[in-house]
């Protein structure tokens, strides 16, 4: 588009504030973990629910309330006090390639990191870094799969050190850090600033952010997070991922 910093800085503000507030929850997957009110079942749906979150968005919600249903919709209760004879209930596909195996395996997990790592909150507060969460996903999947899995799994979190953009993992940072008024984001996490959060990063942003001349590299990957990273904490160094509602929007809504 040819803009300079300032009128970049306006136009994609304008967006942000056209598509950040609550009408942007009724075809996105953050409707889930809002179904919820107490902190570990927001996270707990948030995560899970980002996991899944590829493809079609009714179908990711559609998948991600079956989810919640086989975790008798209160999901940390779940988590933490499940029993065989639940377990044995959960068969089947969940959402695409991720199928009961993968689910069974990640309730076990999310129970390890609960009673013994503090939780999912509890990761990234103790490996973030004072300009990235990226290490801290990094070390999410080192503990994550720390206890005997299937190697299936393995692939359903994401590695930015093996040059992933963790697209699905910086989305779900997004949700539980950023922290104002509009009610799309819960900000329910206090001890990681907006500040070093990156942007989800995959085919539709990636265009628009290229079109913008916020990236020149092709590929989606980690590399190409660290340079949006860069230009976005200038145009905002306090709250950079807020433009991912105006990548978001302008890819999907606007064909941009």
């Amino acid at each position: 588009m040819g803009l300079n910093l300032e009128e970049l800085r306006d136009f994609l503000d304008e967006k942000v504030d056209q598509y950040n507030n609550p009408q942007f929850i009724e075809s996105d997957p953050i409707q889930i973990p809002h179904r919820f009110s107490e902190k570990e079942d927001m996270e707990i749906a948030g995560f899970l629910t980002a996991t899944i979150s590829w493809g079609n968005r009714t179908s990711i919600i559609k998948s991600a309330e079956r989810m919640m249903g086989l975790l008798g919709d209160s999901p940390y209760d779940f988590i933490m006090n499940h029993n065989e004879s639940q377990l044995e209930k959960i068969d089947g596909s969940v959402h695409r390639t991720f199928n009961s195996t993968d689910l069974l395996f990640f309730i076990k997990a999310l129970q390890f990191l609960y009673q013994k790592r503090s939780g999912l909150e509890g990761i990234f507060n103790r490996y973030q870094t004072p300009q990235s969460l990226q290490p801290a996903i990094h070390h999410l999947k080192t503990e994550f799969f720390s206890i005997t899995h299937p190697l299936r799994t393995c692939k359903h979190l994401p590695d930015p050190f093996k040059g992933s953009a963790a697209k699905r993992i910086n989305m779900f940072l997004r949700w539980m850090v950023r922290k104002d008024k509009r009610g799309v984001d819960f900000g329910i996490w206090d001890e990681i600033s907006p500040s070093v959060l990156s942007c989800p990063l995959d085919l539709h942003s990636g265009n628009v952010a290229r079109k913008l001349g916020l990236i020149d590299r092709r590929q989606n990957d980690s590399k190409t997070v660290s340079q949006l990273d860069e230009k976005l904490r200038l145009l905002d160094p306090n709250d950079p991922v807020k433009y991912d509602f105006a990548l978001f929007g302008l890819g999907i809504f606007e064909r941009f």
